[in-house]
């Protein structure tokens, strides 16, 4: 046993994080910038897109924008599409899926929970970073069909299955009349996507004058909608 103590403390004295604090105390903070890189290329990404489209848009650039060599951003993101992807999951795949682990736990009338997504889904995607990739999308959609495909499947069909199930489980439980569970859902996700685009074209300029906000729109657009939907129209 004073052989093995002996030993393990001459290879603890010779370990330079051990005789040299500097060494351990730099490692964390590179730990940390590579920790950072992905967030920082998305974020570099994103900003020239709305610049420039994503078509001009260079693999270059982004890894400039983000202080970093190219191979960095390779090693990350081997195609600009895969970075693409990648923002699309993280601004909007990642809600939907909170969205729907929410939907399945939830005990109670569909009717406040419809209103409550909407609200939720409005305010951590419809501004910021995640509406960006929406309208991005849709200008961009038919100039790159891979991409496009993947928006679907990735966006587009998860938001039309969780929306048409909770219909679904309206219509059920005999909180909703039957209604053509695709138009309606068509109904409920039109008006978002149109405030959406507004607030990243027109909104920012300020040459509408909105006489409303979002929130009151949806408000609105939920009363109208839901007292179509109950099957009691004295409920609300």
């Amino acid at each position: 046993m004073p052989e093995l103590a002996a030993g393990w403390r001459d290879r603890y004295i010779t370990d330079p994080s051990v005789i040299n604090p500097a060494a351990l105390a730099s490692t964390a903070p590179r730990q940390r910038r590579k920790d950072a890189r992905p967030q920082e290329l998305l974020d570099a990404a994103l900003a020239l897109i709305v610049e420039k489209g994503f078509a001009a848009t260079r693999s270059e650039e982004v890894a400039a924008r983000a202080g970093v060599a190219k191979g960095t951003l390779y090693r990350y993101y081997p195609s600009k599409d895969e970075l693409f992807k990648a923002m699309v999951r993280e601004n909007l795949s990642m809600h939907i899926a909170e969205s729907a682990a929410q939907a399945a736990q939830y005990q109670g009338p569909i009717a406040g929970l419809l209103q409550q997504m909407m609200q939720a889904w409005w305010a951590k995607v419809g501004h910021g970073n995640a509406g960006v990739v929406c309208k991005i999308m849709m200008i961009e959609a038919r100039n790159f069909p891979e991409l496009a495909k993947f928006y679907v499947d990735e966006v587009i069909n998860p938001s039309k299955r969780l929306i048409g199930g909770l219909i679904e489980r309206g219509i059920a439980s005999g909180e909703f009349r039957a209604v053509p569970i695709e138009a309606t859902v068509h109904l409920l996700i039109a008006p978002m996507l149109h405030m959406l685009l507004h607030e990243h074209s027109f909104g920012e300029h300020d040459i509408c004058h909105e006489t409303m906000t979002a929130e009151e729109l949806l408000d609105a657009q939920m009363a109208l909608l839901l007292h179509g939907l109950l099957a009691d129209s004295s409920r609300t």
